[in-house]
């Protein structure tokens, strides 16, 4: 049984691997279908035969540590080097070609064709075809399209609304609207060249015939509009370069990928709008971490406590109701939570008897937070510290109480630095997360409130919501410098962990 598990889990795996490559060859994806095969190998290899038995144990968790963890840091931080984001997703080749197929214009009296678009390759990538009705002809006549020009195709069916349903082409792959919709910004550039000039799509079902208003010319690099004679050469604007004229007129506001180096990490330090609200926005990621730790570990400690007393009847009970709070989605509770310190009819002011615009105020948006994220995570800290406290041996207690020490002392000599030797790394990895807890900033403050002359910068915003919204505010995503904004949180992160760690060594001479 065992061996037939193995072989079909091979074969699966196999399977796969052959059924991506085509794909992969023909967008040229070196980078992935190598280590894909590689992979595929080593997992023939290992399992596959009676040799290398660790391998059968280290390779999982291997790969696992590679796809989830090293894949995903290396890729940010290549992203973190480019000016990647809206206007910049293309190659500058495909931008050329962009711009082109934005200046074509329709010839007067031309005929304007019922479009089917076929592939011979890849239904995302191509090469793609056209197959063109005249929707004004009687013949039904259909034309094939592409680079190389025009032809007419004997044999291809055409319904009542005048698209190719089946064509003779054995190596040809009609696309459906959706399909052409999903790979529209690859078949808008497919040019078909004429006599009178050159067809091209329109949307998913026409096509026109025209000319393009610009020329390019590859040796100078330079567009040229072919009614006024402009020329649009290349000019930098910030990370980005842009075709513009004399007068600095962009032709397009379309860029292109490129690599920027460090520039990305350069603006994060250097630029006005980042720099002058870090510090204060660091010491409160700080603070909000710190106190989101404290508090919701010692309410769960406490409630563990509580709850870990034998003399306590229906602990079953109270211990599954203290976990609710943590069974509910926390999109919902953040949601709900926000609806609460609704100034007028939230559930907070109506039963305090308060009127307090939670919201309005800093310091009072930041205790909505704090007391927010109390309730959301206290459930987990109470499992942790239940778990923690159930490990603890009963007979240390004992010799404790027998040595004279009172509860309050046995609990803060034997009892916390052993509960700490097992909740300390927990502790650790929940300030790494509420140290980027984006979801609750975001769901329940939006990082507000907002000083009028400084609306970028929010009086609950960390780091993370802060640089999101300059990232991708309202000039478009910038994910390269995104992602540059990512590795440096991941190295703040990351040092101040190895530093808590560091800190609690000490932990390990307890016994």
């Amino acid at each position: 049984m065992a061996l037939l598990a193995r072989i079909l889990g091979l074969g699966l795996v196999v399977a796969v691997a052959i059924a991506l490559t085509p794909t992969l060859l023909l967008q040229r994806q070196w980078l992935l279908l190598v280590p894909l095969w590689l992979v595929v190998g080593g997992l023939l290899v290992v399992y596959g035969t009676g040799r290398f038995v660790p391998g059968k144990y280290l390779l999982p968790g291997t790969l696992l540590l590679t796809i989830f963890v090293l894949v995903p840091i290396v890729l940010t931080a290549q992203l973190s080097t480019t000016n990647f984001g809206d206007g910049t997703r293309t190659t500058k080749d495909e931008t050329i070609e962009r711009i082109l197929a934005q200046s074509f214009v329709q010839t007067p009296d031309t005929t304007t064709y019922q479009l089917t678009v076929g592939t011979t390759g890849s239904p995302v990538t191509g090469p793609f075809v056209l197959y063109l009705v005249d929707p004004a002809s009687d013949s039904g006549e259909v034309l094939r399209g592409d680079e190389d020009g025009l032809e007419p195709v004997e044999g291809a069916e055409v319904d009542d609304a005048g698209r190719v349903t089946a064509v003779p082409d054995d190596d040809v792959e009609l696309l459906t609207p959706s399909e052409v919709n999903a790979a529209s910004e690859e078949v808008l550039v497919v040019a078909v060249p004429t006599e009178g000039g050159e067809i091209r799509p329109v949307g998913v079902s026409r096509a026109i015939e025209g000319t393009t208003r610009v020329t390019y010319d590859e040796a100078s690099d330079t567009f040229t509009d072919a009614e006024d004679g402009t020329t649009y050469t290349v000019q930098p604007d910030g990370d980005r370069d842009y075709y513009v004229d004399a007068e600095g007129e962009r032709l397009s506001e379309q860029s292109w990928r490129q690599g920027v180096g460090l520039s990305n990490y350069q603006r994060i330090f250097t630029d006005d709008r980042i720099s002058r609200d870090f510090l204060s926005i660091f010491v409160w990621t700080l603070l909000f971490a710190t106190l989101s730790v404290l508090t919701t570990f010692a309410l769960g400690l406490g409630l563990a406590i509580t709850m870990n007393d034998a003399r306590l009847r229906g602990q079953k009970i109270y211990r599954a109701a203290m976990i609710v709070p943590y069974a509910i989605p926390g999109f919902i509770s953040l949601l709900v939570w926000a609806s609460f310190y609704n100034t007028d009819f939230g559930l907070i002011n109506d039963l305090t008897g308060l009127s307090v615009d939670w919201f309005g105020s800093t310091w009072s948006a930041r205790f909505a937070v704090i007391l927010t994220n109390l309730w959301m995570g206290f459930p987990y800290m109470f499992l942790v510290c239940t778990g923690a406290l159930q490990a603890i041996p009963e007979d240390l207690k004992e010799a404790a109480s027998l040595d004279g020490a009172s509860g309050v002392a046995g609990f803060r000599r034997v009892t916390l630095p052993l509960l700490l030797v097992a909740v300390a790394p927990v502790l650790v990895a929940t300030f790494a997360f509420n140290f980027n807890n984006y979801n609750t900033i975001a769901l329940l403050t939006e990082g507000g409130p907002f000083d009028p002359a400084n609306p970028t910068a929010g009086g609950t915003d960390i780091l993370i919501s802060y640089t999101i919204r300059l990232a991708f505010g309202a000039g478009g995503a910038e994910i390269g410098f995104a992602s540059a904004v990512s590795m440096v949180l991941f190295v703040l992160t990351g040092v101040i962990a190895a530093l808590q760690f560091r800190a609690t060594r000490r932990l390990e001479d307890v016994n």
